[in-house]
């Protein structure tokens, strides 16, 4: 199938990014550990940004569980 090459190449490239993002978001993690949440690379605060989706998904119950299982499931099958 032609389109099944174009699409593999889509999903590679999502896929690249995606890791990237991570690995951006785990740097940022350690530098405002580091440094405090005025790192100048990193203009948000994202370990307060963390904080607070588990806090709103700890705070759903049920809803927030079956969400966080969605996320881990659709993670660990992204290959």
């Amino acid at each position: 199938m032609a389109g099944s090459g174009v699409v593999d190449t889509i999903r590679g490239w999502i896929g690249g990014v995606t890791d990237v993002a991570v690995s951006l978001l785990a740097l940022a993690v350690v530098l405002q550990v580091l440094f405090g949440s005025s790192v100048v690379f990193v203009p948000v605060d994202v370990i307060g940004n963390i904080s607070g989706l588990v806090a709103s998904l700890g705070g759903a119950g049920l809803v927030g569980l079956i969400t966080v299982g969605v996320l881990y499931w659709i993670w660990h099958n992204r290959h």
